[in-house]
């Protein structure tokens, strides 16, 4: 019991962090009028777009509680209840970010105007730090407390498919965050690109682009609200699928009070550790992304040094544990397999690289080969990230049985590596939100005005911004995938518990072969649904642009008497995102609850296709859009003849490929496949 404990003093540590670094954001200057206004008409949108995309949400979480206790004996109440509890620890993080991401912005621009890359940096990421520490602080609580309550104090009857509810909760608000706030983010994007840039040739966030503002909002409803869920819900079904695998198939070893323990305590030391890192982020002699990566390096070392001194202190000397050097082999290795997606991922996206300057010089024969280029690239890195994945699961699995003398405790290693992976999550995140604080700030430097020098030091920032954000969804992926891979293995044992056979999926049984593809194609129906949600999205957006120069006298000039209608725009984008995100998002949740329903065996084919066909579709869609939108950012810093060059409309019309790849359909990917296999596992017990 001790244990859980410690770990609910790490998720209060982690939340007090939040709160002290949410008070330096606020205590921070905000400028001048004119960057205030911006910044609270930037706030004004987010708000207005997260309360009703929570109110639209609400209905479809009624929905699914409704399923859980009509379908499941534990659903009544608990199950339903524990759903409820999970989508509100979710919403209230992805709330939590918004606001002081919104609030960190015009400040980090006038700490950028008054002090330079010294001052701007470390404000950026601790306003990224609120977003990183609530997320882990809130998934970290949300379990501990699960746990407490449902099987020590409740003593329910199936308490670890009860506690596996509270992250279906989580997985409900990320798959709709995810996907709204992406569609939301890139029909602002897109149509302020397309019509600003390409059409009016007029700079990036300028004051005249009527889609300015609602695209600055799109920046936090989809890179901090919508990461933060998805790495929410990740964090959450990693811990759950260990706890819940030891729960099924541990039954009557002496350490399996220890192995429901473990996850726990891994979170809580990497908590420790990213707390630690977080205070080691500050500009140095060497480059920004130096003064980012510090922080996580420490925070992983850390990490290691204290699952190396704890893991022998939990199971050694107990029956069935022949060596539990293994377990720590098996968290080491999701730790390297997290960090070296994240590596290939800059490797093909950062402006550092040869990638990158690779697709920026293809601009000068035309749009056409910027995107062959970028294509190719992508898939290249998701041939690289699978071989890392198979790899590190060969290890964990390897790990796992080394630690334990028992049947299957080789997937025991790998689900205690899909929490190493996630280990570090508060650092993590806070790296990754304080790319949209930067961008913000970037933008808001420009329509307020602000001399050349104060861009230039935000655009330093905002490409970083664009880095760390592709390495974070490189991260979340990896994660995703091998935390998925967890859940299907619990999955298989809730059938059995349940009564079932154990599936051996024989790729001979026709059930089987439907499955596989079935789950296969569905990541393209749900990429093919949300790029054309995209596209809808955007065409209204660049319509109302176009209407907006043609209507509005003097706007395309800059003249003082001529205003554009942001908040035309911020309603169309919000309207859009809340409409279109509902077919995708269902669709996600009742496919496998069809299959399920008519045949298990094709239900565990779909599982295993849609993860494998995900998680390649996700890596090549993140990293080709992060290659085009970098390449198109190298350009505008001078390469290749520069801003309102032709190879700068070139690049311009492969980031706007690339928008929808990285910031709505890759990222929602990893949502799906964790999402489907979470749903079987829940209704495992009504589909025998």
């Amino acid at each position: 019991m001790i244990w859980v404990y410690l770990a609910l003093a790490a998720s209060a540590s982690a939340l007090l962090l939040a709160l002290f670094y949410a008070q330096q954001v606020n205590n921070a200057d905000p400028g001048n009028a004119r960057m205030r206004e911006l910044m609270d008409a930037i706030r004004a949108g987010a708000m207005a777009f997260i309360r009703r995309e929570y109110i639209a949400v609400a209905a479809f979480v009624v929905v699914l509680a409704t399923l859980i206790l009509i379908f499941l004996d534990y659903g009544r109440p608990w199950g339903a209840i524990a759903y409820v509890f999970g989508a509100c620890l979710s919403a209230l993080a992805g709330f939590v970010g918004m606001r002081i991401a919104t609030a960190a912005n015009a400040r980090t621009t006038e700490a950028a105007r008054t002090g330079g890359i010294k001052a701007a940096l470390p404000l950026a990421f601790r306003g990224g730090a609120v977003m990183g520490f609530t997320v882990a602080g809130l998934g970290l609580f949300g379990l501990s407390i699960g746990y407490l309550v449902f099987v020590e104090w409740l003593e329910v009857d199936q308490a670890f498919s009860v506690l596996t509810a509270i992250a279906l909760g989580g997985s409900t608000i990320a798959l709709f965050s995810r996907v709204g706030g992406g569609i939301y983010t890139k029909a602002a994007d897109v149509g302020a690109d397309l019509v600003g840039k390409v059409e009016a040739g007029i700079p990036e966030d300028d004051p005249r682009n009527p889609a300015t503002i609602a695209d600055n909002v799109g920046d936090n409803v989809g890179d901090v609200a919508g990461m933060g869920a998805d790495l929410f819900e990740s964090y959450v079904g990693s811990m759950i699928a260990p706890i819940a695998f030891a729960a099924f198939a541990f039954a009557g070893y002496a350490f399996q009070e220890e192995a429901f323990f473990y996850p726990l305590m891994i979170a809580t030391l990497g908590m420790g550790a990213s707390i630690i890192g977080s205070f080691l982020v500050k500009p140095g002699k060497g480059s920004l992304a130096a003064a980012l990566h510090r922080g996580t390096y420490a925070a992983m070392g850390l990490t290691v040094v204290g699952v190396a001194i704890l893991t022998p202190v939990m199971f050694n000397g107990l029956e069935g544990v022949d060596n539990s050097w293994g377990l720590v082999v098996s968290v080491v290795t999701g730790l390297l397999v997290g960090w070296l997606i994240g590596q290939i991922s800059e490797w093909y996206t950062s402006d550092h690289h040869k990638v990158v300057k690779e697709i920026a010089r293809q601009s000068q024969t035309g749009p056409a080969t910027v995107v062959l280029a970028g294509v190719s690239e992508g898939m290249k890195s998701a041939a690289f990230s699978v071989l890392v994945v198979a790899i590190g699961m060969a290890g964990a699995y390897w790990g796992g049985d080394l630690a334990f003398d028992v049947e299957f405790a080789g997937i025991y290693g790998i689900a205690v590596a899909a929490v190493g992976v996630l280990s570090t999550l508060g650092i993590t995140v806070s790296v990754d939100a304080y790319g949209p604080i930067a961008d913000n700030a970037g933008g808001i430097a420009e329509m307020a005005g602000l001399p050349p020098e104060v861009r230039e030091t935000t655009d330093a920032l905002d490409s970083l911004g664009n880095t760390t954000a592709a390495v974070a969804k490189g991260f979340a992926i990896a994660a995703a995938a091998i935390t998925a891979l967890a859940l299907f293995f619990t999955f298989q044992q809730a059938v059995v518990d349940a009564g079932g056979e154990l599936m051996a999926l024989d790729i001979l049984d026709i059930s089987v072969i439907i499955g596989l593809f079935l789950g296969a194609a569905f990541p393209y129906l749900f990429a093919s649904l949300t790029i054309q949600a995209v596209g809808r999205a955007a065409n209204q957006m660049i319509e109302e642009v176009r209407r907006q120069f043609r209507e509005i006298p003097g706007l395309r000039e800059g003249k003082k008497d001529a205003k554009p209608d942001y908040e035309r725009c911020v309603d169309i984008s919000t309207k859009a995102s809340l409409r279109e995100m509902i077919l995708p998002g269902s669709l996600a949740v009742a496919l496998p609850l069809v299959v399920g329903f008519i045949s298990v065996e094709a239900l565990g084919g779909l599982l295993a296709g849609a993860l494998v066909s995900g998680f390649l579709l996700a890596i090549f869609m993140a990293n080709s859009g992060g290659a085009w939108d970098n390449a198109k950012k190298f350009i505008e810093a001078g390469a290749f003849g520069g801003k309102g060059s032709d190879q700068h409309k070139a690049a311009v019309v492969g980031d706007t490929i690339g928008d929808p790849f990285k910031d709505t359909s890759g990222p929602a990917m990893n949502i799906v496949v964790k999402v489907m296999t979470i749903v079987s596992l829940i209704f495992a017990s009504a589909f025998v």
